[in-house]
C-alpha cells in the first residue's frame, strides 16, 4: 500500500461522495424519494456535505482490496456494499434511531441507500481509473 495510491483512493472516495451527496440531495429536492414514501430529502449545506465527503474518502481506502481490479464498474459496485451495510445496519438503527435498515424513514429506504451508495462506488472507481 503506497502513499500515492492511498491519496488517490481517498481523493476519489471524496469525489464519489460528492456524486453520491448530489444524487441524494437532488432526489430529495425534486421529490423522487418522497414519491416512494422515503423521508430522505436533505438540504444542501456545508454542515451536511462535509462529513459525507470525509467519510467517502475514508471508504475510498477500500479500493486497496483486490476486488475485480480489471472491471472498474463491477469493482465499484461490490465495494459500495460495505458502506451500504454499515449505513443500514449501524448508522441508521443505532446513531439515527431509524430502525433496522432505516425502515423508519420508509420501507424502500434500503433500496435507496443501495442505489445512492452504488453511485459512490462507481464514481469512485471511475475517478481512480482516470487518475491512473
Amino acid at each position: 500500500m503506497t502513499l500515492r495510491r492511498s491519496l488517490i483512493f481517498f481523493a476519489a472516495g471524496c469525489l464519489g461522495a460528492l456524486a453520491n451527496s448530489l444524487a441524494v440531495w437532488f432526489s430529495g429536492d425534486i421529490g423522487f424519494t418522497t414519491m416512494f414514501g422515503v423521508a430522505i430529502a436533505p438540504a444542501l449545506s456545508a454542515a451536511w456535505l462535509y462529513p459525507r465527503l470525509v467519510w467517502g474518502g475514508l471508504w475510498g481506502l477500500l479500493f486497496h482490496l483486490p476486488v475485480y481490479r480489471s472491471r472498474w464498474v463491477l469493482r465499484g459496485t461490490v465495494l459500495s456494499l460495505f458502506p451500504t451495510a454499515f449505513q443500514l445496519f449501524v448508522v441508521l438503527p443505532y446513531f439515527r434511531s431509524k430502525g433496522i435498515a432505516g425502515t423508519g424513514l420508509g420501507m424502500l429506504t434500503p433500496a435507496f441507500v443501495l442505489l445512492f451508495n452504488w453511485v459512490w462506488g462507481v464514481a469512485t472507481a471511475f475517478v481512480i481509473r482516470v487518475a491512473r
